[in-house]
């Protein structure tokens, strides 16, 4: 039986979160200089990476040109970081 919506979503936040810090990890990038390489506030990475809110595309967008990664790679069923 497939999750309710709002597990699904939460799921997803998850796996985006998991994903955009791994791949900040790799990087050896704090959250803070994450947020100040995509222009983003500490908080709004912060949030993201656990799951608490869901990047708007741009910021999404923003962050991976900051990593160096493909957009994929931050987004669920993507190639994994690294």
């Amino acid at each position: 039986m497939p999750l309710p919506a709002d597990e699904r979503r939460l799921a997803r936040r998850l796996d985006v979160g998991r994903r955009v810090r791994a791949a900040r990890l790799r990087a050896n990038l704090s959250q803070g200089d994450l947020a100040q390489l995509a222009g983003l506030d500490i908080k709004t990475v912060n949030r993201i990476e656990n799951g608490l809110t869901s990047p708007v595309l741009d910021h999404l967008l923003d962050i991976a040109d900051a990593l160096g990664v493909p957009p994929a790679v931050l987004m669920p069923g993507g190639p994994e970081p690294g």
